[in-house]
């Protein structure tokens, strides 16, 4: 076999493959073998036609066409191994040229991983939000801890904001009353927002006993979307009761013994957050300026995929377990068809030049991911996807996606090597210290995991039918 590999652009090569006739025998072979087990000649037993009477019953054509079948893929890997080039998805194949008994000839065009120039990346600088606790989040953190032990007690008095109500519900749509349209018994805070628009208009001044009818858009069940008629009849109505901040709130609800360590322990919860939130923070930026750095050429057909990928994504999965559709989900964002085009081809575009860019710095760093890392980068999104460990394992591995996860986890390592380069400044001008140990986790902490999500919208394909995630 000879093959020769012509550049079409920064991102697609022609491959031009001359295979010669006697490199077909085995699958001419393989032909003959399919085509007897699937076909019966009179005289002869079943896998014992002769070839002669198969090309002469079926035509030599047909066994041709499935001996060329079978070669193709073994051909054209051998001239892109040969040509030493990194493809991204199936190559558009043509038969040039196909002679019985002389030659086979074929092209094939696909699209190839850029050759990418990554400069000296040390002179980054970004900046970051300063750590800062104030009193307000402190008194923030402490008092939303409060309401998780808050008690209710029922009173005799008109509905109010921040009560918990007992409500009946009844939504009819065009007059008639829903199968899935009542609930009883329904246990609902106002101004939580967790039920239907209007509820808390429609209940607040009601006492136990009370109704009123009210219009809202059902957000799910078999009508939603629709405007449905609603009445709410409020069975009970319940005050909330605030714990006092004392030492015995602390010991109820911590560890702690009295409320000044509980304060001291939330402060620190708080600090930590804010670290690692700067860490994302520095990464999403230190990664624009990066990119700004790299020219990356951009596959136009891996493009067009990725674009409709995220679509199909967000339509089929995303919107329908909220029961929208995206001219509701687009009306609800404020945005037009047009903006919503322009910003899924921008992150489209993003998506692929970040794992372009950050495979290469792997390649080029020689990067490699031991097994802690990976279990500690599967433990975490096992975590985020709402799967036991063990049950988000067997799914990668079932799903043939371990290859995936390592290349997120390496991305990570390779995003985090570029933060660490770079000098990083708060909003106070103090630089940033991202070399020690309990930092640096976090970067690489807060990098895969930038790149996990990016990595689940956005998945150029690898040579033949492996994915490489951007």
């Amino acid at each position: 076999m000879k093959s020769a590999v012509e550049t079409l652009n920064p991102t697609r090569v022609r491959l031009t493959v001359e295979v010669p006739f006697e490199e077909l025998k085995d699958s001419l072979d393989a032909a003959y073998k399919k085509i007897n087990q699937q076909v019966t000649v009179k005289g002869f037993r079943k896998g014992k036609i002769p070839a002669r009477v198969i090309d002469q019953r079926f035509g030599r054509g047909a066994v041709l066409e499935e001996a060329v079948n079978d070669a193709l893929p073994k051909f054209y890997t051998e001239a892109v191994n040969e040509a030493e080039i990194d493809v991204l998805g199936q190559p558009e194949v043509d038969i040039t040229e196909l002679k019985d008994g002389e030659t086979l000839n074929f092209t094939a065009e696909v699209d190839i991983r850029p050759s990418l120039e990554i400069p000296d990346f040390s002179g980054i600088e970004v900046e970051v939000d300063a750590v800062e606790v104030t009193d307000e989040d402190l008194e923030k953190s402490v008092e939303q801890l409060r309401e998780r032990f808050a008690s209710t007690s029922p009173v005799e008095r008109a509905a109010e904001d921040g009560d918990t109500v007992t409500v009946d519900l009844q939504a009819k749509v065009d007059g008639e009353v829903l199968e899935d349209g009542v609930a009883e018994g329904v246990s609902y805070t106002i101004g939580s927002g967790e039920l239907l628009d209007g509820i808390d208009d429609a209940v607040k001044g009601l006492e136990a006993g009370g109704e009123a009818t009210f219009t809202s858009e059902l957000k799910g069940g078999s009508a939603a979307g629709k405007e449905a008629e609603v009445t709410v009849k409020v069975t009970q109505v319940a005050a909330r009761e605030l714990p006092e901040l004392d030492d015995e709130f602390a010991q109820l609800a911590s560890e702690f013994d009295t409320l000044e360590e509980l304060k001291a322990d939330s402060r620190k919860r708080l600090e930590n957050m804010k670290q690692y939130d700067q860490a994302t923070q520095a990464q999403e930026r230190v990664l624009e300026k990066l990119l700004e750095l790299v020219e990356v050429p951009v596959p136009e057909k891996l493009l067009e995929d990725e674009i409709n990928t995220r679509k199909h994504n967000l339509e089929h999965h995303q919107l329908g377990q909220m029961g929208l559709d995206l001219a509701k989900y687009l009306e609800i964002q404020g945005k037009t068809v047009e903006e919503f085009e322009t910003e899924t081809r921008e992150a489209a575009v993003k998506g692929i030049k970040t794992q372009f860019v950050l495979d290469e710095l792997v390649k080029r760093e020689k990067l490699n991911v031991n097994q802690e890392e990976l279990t500690e980068h599967l433990m975490r999104r096992a975590a985020s996807s709402g799967m036991s460990p063990d049950q988000f394992a067997q799914a990668v591995v079932e799903g043939g996606q371990v290859p995936l996860l390592v290349g997120e986890v390496a991305r990570g390592k390779a995003l985090a090597l570029v933060v660490e380069s770079a000098t990083v400044k708060d909003t106070n001008g103090e630089i940033i210290d991202l070399d020690d140990e309990e930092e640096e986790t976090s970067t690489e902490e807060a990098s895969a995991e930038a790149q996990a999500q990016a990595e689940a919208e956005a998945k150029p394909e690898g040579e033949g039918d492996e994915k490489a995630d951007a």
